[in-house]
């Protein structure tokens, strides 16, 4: 079967398809066909190093896939043999080895879609689904005026569509093109800014009556989280999620200090809760199969493209979830 790796950190270009044997299910285990594996831009800067955390190498990318069960372990649940399913190999404790042909993983982890809800679908509410549901619990939106940053991208988009949901009194989206900033209030948003105008937080605080905004959920880290600071509201809160670009001055954040705002920070793996995140899943999985959720997708590329996938989330030019199609 096919399987991506890196064997050296640097550009897309080190990633690599490699012929490898299928695996074979042990006891408890589902051999999976994978139909649907996700991208994540953490995986885009673990591969050029620049991820808090290094892996060995070589490394295997991809810690989601969806696909069907098609080979049982010994002492499994026979019924799940052709169930279709989704894998949250990050749940488990297995961040690796999702960019293949198939996975062999506990069945415990296997958690079948319900209908009409598509592999492609699945991928964008495991590490992204989880990420914006977290986050809207960490800083509740009810009756707040919220702005969403990267409102188009793959966490944005669902995460100002759950804001809406749980009550938010205005919600604002941040994104870099007018495509982009289009998307979002199709999604739902009452006002699209583009952060990078100069002064853009103005515009969230003059559309606020000067005021700003209430929560800002930040995903993006660099020049974005120290320009969100001046759209911050008094005594408002940034939940802070761009996966170790942190960027704030201590003297920016002192001034925070001096009218009570606050700075959050966010890291999705300490909230994953063992005897939850399946039920966490099932919320969005039902909320997307009806329609009530709506899922943006940025492409689909080969196992053989994983290069361009990656390409393409570090240049910024693909709205929603990135998935590759074994």
């Amino acid at each position: 079967m096919k399987l991506v790796q890196f064997r050296r950190f640097g550009p897309p270009d080190v990633l690599e398809t490699v012929d490898v044997p299928i695996p074979k299910p042990g006891r408890g285990e589902v051999l999976v066909r994978v139909h649907a594996a996700g991208v994540n831009f953490f995986e885009v800067l673990m591969r050029a190093d620049r991820y808090a955390v290094s892996p060995p190498l070589p490394a295997f990318p991809g810690v989601e896939v969806a696909g069907i069960v098609e080979e049982l372990g010994t002492d499994t649940d026979p019924s799940l043999i052709g169930a279709r399913v989704a894998v949250p190999l990050f749940a488990i404790g297995r961040g690796f080895g999702g960019y293949a042909e198939y996975v062999a993983a506990e069945a415990a982890a296997a958690m079948r879609l319900p209908d009409g809800l598509s592999f492609a679908d699945a991928t964008a509410l495991m590490v992204q689904g989880l990420t914006a549901l977290h986050m809207v619990r960490r800083s509740p939106p009810k009756e707040k005026v919220v702005l969403v940053n990267a409102a188009a991208g793959g966490v944005g988009s669902l995460l100002l569509q759950l804001a809406r949901f749980e009550g938010a009194g205005m919600v604002i989206a941040a994104a870099g093109s007018e495509a982009k900033r289009q998307s979002a209030l199709a999604l739902g948003a009452d006002l699209a800014v583009d952060y990078t105008a100069a002064e853009w937080a103005g515009a969230v605080r003059a559309r606020t009556g000067g005021q700003g905004a209430d929560v800002i959920y930040e995903t993006v880290g660099g020049e974005i989280a120290r320009a969100s600071v001046a759209a911050l509201a008094p005594a408002g809160e940034m939940l802070f999620a761009a996966m170790g670009r942190f960027s704030l001055e201590l003297s920016a954040i002192r001034s925070m200090l001096d009218i009570n705002q606050s700075l959050k920070g966010f890291s999705l793996l300490p909230l994953i809760a063992a005897d939850r995140w399946r039920a966490d899943l099932g919320i969005l999985f039902d909320l997307a199969a009806s329609g009530a959720l709506k899922i943006v997708h940025g492409g689909r590329f080969s196992l053989d493209e994983a290069a361009r996938a990656h390409r393409a989330l570090e240049e910024r030019r693909v709205s929603g979830k990135v998935v590759l199609v074994p």
